[in-house]
């Protein structure tokens, strides 16, 4: 299974976010999430995003990893 374009670039693309380095660090930086809580249900998201984040990790599909990246960079703040 190619598993290159499900790396954190891929997953914003998949969002309709830009994954341009310095887009994604700008994103990470302005959208906080609080330690212990649930990436999908971040007021951020729209329905179909939050929908397919949830997706992702309850079905621990191909995506889980790089949505289980993301919240923890959001949870930091960084990239």
């Amino acid at each position: 299974m190619d598993t290159s374009s499900h790396l954190l670039p891929g997953l914003f693309r998949q969002l309709g976010l830009s994954d341009d380095p310095a887009a994604m660090r700008a994103f990470i930086a302005s959208h906080p999430l609080p330690p212990k809580s649930n990436l999908a249900d971040a007021p951020f998201w729209s329905p179909a995003q939050a929908a397919f984040l949830r997706q992702s990790l309850e079905n621990d599909a191909e995506w889980s990893e790089a949505v289980d990246e993301l919240a923890v960079l959001l949870q930091q703040g960084e990239s």
